[in-house]
């Protein structure tokens, strides 16, 4: 299967900057196999059973991305500045975090970029692109510090529109995020508000919460045009056992289960791959999911409108078959659906 093979046609006026608010607004396109129904968010509960379980992610995003300055002297005297830019990535160690640097040649191993007067890290290492940086500060003091002057790691296809401002450090998170540590919004629970979600409970619809940590690798490109040799980068994640009895508790009475987002589903099958059945799982991903794949929990997705040639459009392929999301992609694109992170949403039942 070639890379090629997962490409369309999107107008750029259809990519979404800002989301719908409120956010239960939003679009909903709901498909049934080849049947499609335009709706909207605040409507889902039309479309779900009395038993069936829907599965969010509770992650919570890192304000991640932060302004710094390098400086270098020169004979003592003279100094050169540098503007850098710093995506974190994950904690390695107590104080140092990888992280992606912009423009990285700009920075020597052993230079420190100062985000202000008080909190600085050195380069310590390069590796595959990304940087290794030591800080000098740690805990809640450094959180304090993350919070009050990093912004949003917004996806590329926003930062180049906009930069990121303090109103994405509501829109670019759930109402239920919890355990810090994403550098990327789960972003088809976006969507949903208190009021949606006692909706969703009243008409016994039930609701399970897994974490997933989403990395910098769901926004890298698939370079192979075969995609077999594309490597997934791992991400932390766990389910706990209270997830795994309400999730079997659900299929015992035959309910559907229903992850809200590609990142709920990738840990739900990856949990479920070795022995066949969900269970207790701690650790990191790095499954891909694309056409042929054989899914073992997850009976519909709750998700965006995804970019071409990406490993999302090829995992919603996956699970409703290709020829049918190129069906619906059309359709979207018609009906003028918004898409990517901030756009518009769909119900998915293969």
């Amino acid at each position: 299967m070639l890379l090629s093979d997962f490409d369309f046609d999107l107008p750029e006026e259809l990519i979404a900057t800002r989301p719908a608010s409120p956010r239960s607004s939003a679009r909903l396109l709901v498909a049934n196999g080849n049947n499609i129904n335009d709706s909207f968010v605040e409507d889902l509960p039309k479309f779900l059973k009395t038993g069936d379980r829907l599965v969010f992610n509770d992650t919570k995003v890192l304000p991640a991305r932060l302004n710094g300055v390098r400086n270098r002297s020169f004979d003592g005297n003279k100094i050169s500045s540098a503007n850098i830019e710093v995506t974190l990535l994950a904690e390695k160690t107590q104080r140092i975090w990888s992280a992606l640097i912009k423009p990285l040649r700009r920075i020597k191993l052993g230079e420190t970029v100062y985000f202000n007067k008080s909190f600085k890290a050195k380069l310590i290492d390069k590796v595959n692109g990304q940087a290794l940086l030591q800080f000098n500060i740690e805990g809640a003091e450094f959180m304090k510090c993350l919070e009050d002057l990093g912004v949003m790691p917004l996806p590329p296809y926003i930062t180049s529109k906009r930069k990121a401002d303090s109103r994405d450090k509501l829109d670019y998170q759930t109402i239920f995020a919890q355990k810090l540590g994403s550098v990327a919004a789960p972003t088809a629970s976006l969507h949903f508000d208190k009021a949606l979600l006692d909706k969703i409970k009243n008409i016994g619809v039930e609701i399970s919460f897994v974490t997933l940590h989403v990395g910098a690798g769901t926004f890298l490109p698939v370079k192979d045009e075969n995609i077999k040799n594309h490597k997934m980068h791992a991400e932390f994640g766990e389910i706990s056992n209270q997830a795994v009895e309400e999730i079997k508790k659900t299929q015992k009475n035959g309910g559907r289960i229903i992850p809200v987002g590609t990142t709920a589903l990738r840990l739900l099958e990856t949990a479920a791959q070795s022995a066949g059945t969900i269970s207790e799982w701690r650790g990191e991903t790095d499954i891909f999911i694309y056409p042929g794949f054989k899914f073992r929990v997850a009976d519909g997705l709750i998700t965006n409108f995804h970019l071409p040639k990406s490993t999302l459009i090829m995992l919603v392929s996956a699970i409703m078959s290709k020829e049918t999301i190129e069906t619906i992609y059309k359709h979207a694109i018609t009906h003028r659906y918004r898409f990517f992170s901030y756009g518009d949403s769909s119900l998915l039942f293969p």
